[in-house]
């Protein structure tokens, strides 16, 4: 490879690393909808340069989670509930589509780790650790994608899941939603390991219709 083209290489790599870095901590809710989002700050959070931080932030924008501001920079962009829930809504096919494909697919390992990641999930929520929760749901999530096989599906997902999950994070911060979302995860769980398509489809339509009605309930 020759010294231009390792250093391209190494620039996008950065690009995609500072994308990943600050899109996770949007999601998080370290910046909250509308927060500024300034170049020099990043980039000292984190340790990239500033072309590095405003390309990551192009890349954003154009995931809809950072609008860009005309002469005023960038910030994250805010997300109503009408539009969570249509987001939701649209993640219902293409989420039950992989649930349905990684059914399909599945092997006796990724069983055995889906296996755990059950027990993991119920003794989170009965030890109240909710956060610990929260990071295993996404766990489940990002595995159902990958074990789909179906790229463009899992590509459609994680930015569409990007938008919506600040206001789920509402949701998974409630003890009482949580006991009802561990058991929709469950049956999740137990249909891919079923290895039944048509099971792991509907176990996710079913969850993400109760989440729809929990936003719809929020005050």
């Amino acid at each position: 490879m020759s010294e231009s083209a390792t250093a391209e290489y190494t620039a996008t790599a950065a690009e995609e690393r500072t994308a990943d870095l600050i899109r996770a901590a949007i999601v998080r809710g370290e910046y909250v909808p509308n927060q500024r989002l300034i170049e020099a700050d990043l980039s000292a959070t984190f340790t990239a340069s500033r072309a590095t931080v405003r390309t990551a932030l192009l890349e954003l924008t154009g995931e809809g989670l950072v609008e860009r501001l005309p002469n005023k920079g960038s910030r994250v962009r805010a997300i109503s509930l009408d539009e969570a829930i249509e987001i939701l809504e649209v993640r219902m096919g293409v989420e039950g589509l992989c649930a349905a494909k990684a059914a399909g697919a599945v092997t006796d390992e990724q069983v055995r780790e889906l296996i755990e990641l059950r027990a993991a999930m119920t003794a989170a929520v009965a030890d109240g650790d909710l956060p610990e929760y929260s990071r295993l749901n996404q766990l489940l999530d990002q595995r159902t994608r990958e074990w789909s096989g179906h790229a463009t599906a899992a590509e459609v997902l994680a930015r569409l899941h990007a938008q919506s999950v600040r206001h789920q994070f509402k949701l998974s911060g409630r003890p009482a939603r949580a006991k009802i979302s561990v058991l929709e995860h469950a049956a999740i769980i137990d249909a891919i390991v079923a290895r039944d398509p048509d099971a792991a489809e509907h176990a996710v339509r079913v969850h993400l219709r109760s989440v729809i009605e929990a936003l719809r309930e929020l005050p």
